[in-house]
């Protein structure tokens, strides 16, 4: 039984990238889009936040049903960032009341 959960927390976590040509991106593992235009898309997935950014992006197929997103356009750069983005504001408002 433990194994099982062990095994279904493992599986959650997977996630997939596949990029072709830097004009096709396909993303499994995704929670939610958060933002999007033809310069930049963000993304929620199962390991953090997923930023893309390049030019004339458009997502061709998106499933959350299935978690698999595919973007297509030129692409530039794919970055994480943390799921808890709330650390770095407040690190950054401390900053600013000093």
């Amino acid at each position: 039984m433990i194994n099982e959960q062990y095994s279904n927390k493992q599986i959650e976590t997977i996630q997939n990238i596949i990029l072709e040509n830097r004009s096709k991106l396909s993303i499994s593992g995704v929670k939610d889009v958060f933002s999007f235009d033809d310069q930049i898309v963000i993304l929620e997935t199962n390991l953090g936040m997923l930023t893309i950014k390049g030019e004339n992006l458009r997502i061709n197929k998106l499933s959350l049903d299935t978690t698999e997103v595919i973007i297509e356009g030129t692409i530039s750069t794919i970055s994480y960032s943390e799921k808890n983005n709330k650390k770095a504001s407040e690190s950054i408002l401390n900053k600013i009341f000093r």
